[in-house]
């Protein structure tokens, strides 16, 4: 069991991981910033360490600010909750370095499903179903067109890097795939430093399915549950439910199949999602 735990995240996130470092006994550190000083998540935690000014840049996602207060304050394990950190495998490597538990996956693992041009390519080899598209990025329109046209229109131009919508659209003929690939290039370059971008097959109104799943570092992998996400707006989930309702039997459970052979063949630990795309004819895509 950890000593003490720092909570690197704000608001509804913080107090759930705080509730659950109670439940288990364990002291836990709520890392604020200015902003949040007299948040209800400082106001019940064993301690707080003030971590930066009001912006996230300077506070929340400054890693040697949250660092250096997990250090400071004695801690041997860091929770990053959801958004923010969670997903940065420099904080990750470093919690390492520094002799810090991370609590999530590996940085590696981080790494290479943060990139979705290399984790479409390892879901692939373990037999998770794909959409149609390219192998990996794509660098010039002339091999962006050649990709489209076997695809098949329309198709969904994607950055390999982040998410939330950005550095994505949708060509529906060579036309469109021409006025929007530098669009969507220039447009991933400035959110995430990376515009490198890759091509699949569009699904008009999908659903988006997501399977709840918790690995140990021996290889057991459970899927425990899913959830509809498909109410987004600007791609950004508005409402998500649980258990995905109208999901047949025999679907659910491929779903969970699905997600344990893709969670093992990343070697992924800790609790994680597995992200699917069901079309009008139930057939489930990662």
């Amino acid at each position: 069991m950890f000593r003490k735990i720092l909570i690197a995240n704000r608001g509804e996130i913080a107090l759930r991981v705080l509730r659950a470092c109670r439940d288990l006994g364990v002291p836990a550190v709520v890392a604020y910033s200015e902003a949040d000083r007299d948040s209800l998540a400082v106001r019940l935690a064993d301690e707080a360490v003030c971590v930066g000014p009001p912006a996230a840049a300077k506070s929340y996602n400054d890693i040697p600010a949250i660092i250096s207060a997990a250090l400071v304050t004695g801690c041997d394990a860091l929770h990053p909750g959801y958004g923010f950190l969670a997903e940065n495998a420099y904080l990750a490597e470093i919690c390492d370095k520094v002799g810090i538990v991370f609590i999530g996956p590996r940085p590696e693992v981080i790494e290479q499903m943060g990139d979705k041009a290399r984790a479409r390519h390892l879901m692939r080899e373990a037999g998770v179903p794909l959409l149609p598209g390219t192998p990996g990025t794509v660098d010039s329109l002339g091999e962006a067109r050649q990709a489209a046209r076997r695809i098949g229109y329309p198709v969904l131009i994607k950055a390999v890097a982040g998410g939330g919508g950005r550095g994505m659209r949708v060509a529906r003929d060579d036309s469109e795939l021409t006025r929007l690939l530098p669009l969507a290039q220039a447009e991933a370059e400035s959110a995430f430093g990376n515009g490198g971008v890759y091509l699949e097959k569009f699904l008009d109104r999908p659903r988006h399915v997501e399977v709840q799943i918790l690995a140990d570092h021996h290889g057991h992998i459970l899927a425990v549950g899913e959830r509809d996400c498909s109410l987004q707006r600007r791609h950004q989930k508005v409402v998500e439910e649980a258990p995905a309702p109208g999901l047949p039997r025999r679907t659910r459970e491929s779903l969970f199949r699905a997600a344990s052979r893709g969670a093992k063949a990343a070697r992924y630990t800790s609790a994680g999602t597995m992200e699917f795309l069901l079309d009008r004819d139930g057939q489930f895509y990662f």
